[in-house]
């Protein structure tokens, strides 16, 4: 072989390998998950991948702000909500194959640090009134309803224990539940509102206390899921894992309730 036909044959094997680098890189799909998922997903990815051989990238946030990053075409490929409503809006406008289906209900808990410094950690919030009135909170967590449904069901179990007007001013957002657990445990804030799935994670656990507010004190956080038009295989496949026993299972320990056939 002539050193030119040898340069030549290098450099085709080159822009082979580039071309099989970038086949792999993307069908390894970008998730886009709700916040209060991120320890349970975690460990769903990590089965997904020994089982299948396929891996996929979770992308943690608020919602509200993935509904609007989807419409505007941002590289999602499966969409998991923890509010439906944020589902059924892109899917009534063209943006996922279709409606998905309803994965779990969340809880939300009144969490502190260890040792409750405040002694606030009550389902009733009796505790976080006393303690408010006497002055002894003066920053409570929880994450900005503007965008973020845990936020939003946080507000709602406030406004029932007419706790609203008078947390407001000490009110500290996070930009998702994941953030407002994590101004929870700070030591910057007296405690928060959060996911009871984040509440039940080993690393946040053992740092802190909680206690489950209600589900008649807030709208059921109903979480879907769909997959984003034009997902391909790796999605695909992942959003079917999610609704198998193995991934239902790690759902329910991190605190979901699981739906059954409500669509």
């Amino acid at each position: 072989m002539k050193r030119s036909d040898s340069s030549l044959m290098v450099v085709v094997l080159f822009l082979l390998a580039l071309a099989a680098g970038g086949v792999a890189h993307a069908d390894r799909p970008i998730v886009a998950a709700a916040s209060d998922l991120q320890f349970a997903l975690e460990e769903v990815a990590e089965q997904f991948e020994a089982g299948t051989g396929r891996s996929v990238r979770l992308n943690f946030g608020s919602s509200g702000n993935f509904r609007r990053q989807i419409a505007q075409g941002a590289p999602f490929e499966l969409y998991l909500s923890a509010d439906e409503d944020y589902v059924l809006a892109l899917e009534r406008e063209g943006h996922l194959v279709d409606a998905g289906v309803l994965y779990a209900i969340g809880r939300i808990v009144v969490m502190a640090p260890k040792g409750d410094p405040a002694q606030i950690v009550s389902e009733s919030l009796t505790p976080l009134r006393e303690r408010l009135e006497t002055g002894d909170i003066r920053r409570f967590a929880i994450a900005n309803p503007e965008h973020a449904p845990y936020g939003v069901a946080a507000r709602e179990a406030l406004q029932a224990a007419d706790l609203w007007d008078a947390i407001q001013p000490r009110l500290v957002f996070g930009e998702n539940v994941s953030q407002a657990a994590r101004l929870s445990l700070s030591g910057e804030t007296q405690g928060g509102i959060v996911a009871y799935s984040l509440a039940r994670a080993q690393r946040i656990a053992e740092r802190s206390e909680y206690a489950l507010i209600p589900r008649d004190q807030h709208a059921p956080l109903r979480q879907r899921m769909a997959l984003v038009d034009g997902a391909g295989e790796t999605a695909q496949r992942f959003y079917q894992y999610l609704q198998g026993d193995a991934a239902r299972a790690i759902l329910e320990e991190y605190g979901f309730a699981l739906p059954e056939d409500e669509d």
